[in-house]
């Protein structure tokens, strides 16, 4: 099939990420998959959760939120709603848990990092955007405060999906939104599974396109690694 951005199955959107993006923050990254682009800011507090108290551990957690104009029309506030959907807790509950996998937690013992995913504009995969972003925030943050050994591994995050019977790697929103199935997955630097979401939204997906979508996904994986590693490196 011929991609609506002319992109080959197996080839991920333009990726750029650009650091300390924020000159408030810890660690920032402006982090863009083709037009979806996501401002992912990580801050740190001397302070650990209240339930902690007694564990001799840090923290890492995250919050997201998409722009009233980051879609096609706009959205309201979640904030003027007075409360968060449920997809956005899905999504941020999804990027934390993502983040604590860069991390040894015991090594930030009494510290907190929340990073913040804020979605400015969306075409699919702004959660896969904010993990990998949020990991190059993150560690730029450890970084600035000298705690560059509490950093365990990177981590990043690619859609996959079949879409009229073909694997595709970095899904927009006009191939997500027409797939017959679309898998988010989430590795590390050493490409090991940390989270899978996928759900057959029209037919099934078999094994074997299952396994081909794995294979696609661990490629992209390695070339947004890649990219992460000489951003922080460079920094």
């Amino acid at each position: 099939m011929q991609r609506t951005d002319k992109r080959n199955f197996d080839q991920l959107r333009e990726i750029s990420i650009t650091p300390t993006f924020n000159i408030h923050a810890e660690g920032s990254a402006l982090t863009k998959f083709g037009n979806t682009h996501v401002i992912c800011n990580a801050t740190i507090e001397k302070a650990i959760p209240r339930w902690m108290t007694d564990v001799k551990t840090g923290w890492v957690t995250a919050e997201y939120g998409m722009l009233p104009r980051s879609t096609n029309e706009r959205m309201n506030r979640e904030a003027q709603r007075g409360k968060q959907s449920g997809r956005t807790l899905e999504i941020q509950r999804l990027i934390g848990r993502s983040l604590r996998q860069v991390v040894d937690l015991k090594k930030l013992t009494g510290y907190t990092i929340t990073v913040d995913c804020d979605v400015i504009q969306a075409d699919g995969g702004t959660r896969t955007a904010s993990i990998t972003g949020g990991t190059v925030a993150l560690c730029l943050a450890l970084k600035k405060i000298n705690m560059e050994d509490a950093i365990n591994n990177l981590v990043a995050a690619v859609s996959v999906g079949v879409n009229n019977k073909t694997c595709l790697l970095d899904l927009n929103y006009e191939e997500d939104s027409s797939a017959d199935s679309d898998i988010n997955i989430v590795m590390n630097e050493n490409l090991d599974l940390i989270e899978v979401q996928g759900t057959a939204e029209e037919k099934p997906f078999s094994k074997e396109e299952f396994s081909t979508l794995i294979n696609l996904a661990e490629n992209g994986i390695k070339d947004l690694i890649s990219l992460q590693r000489e951003i922080i490196e460079d920094k």
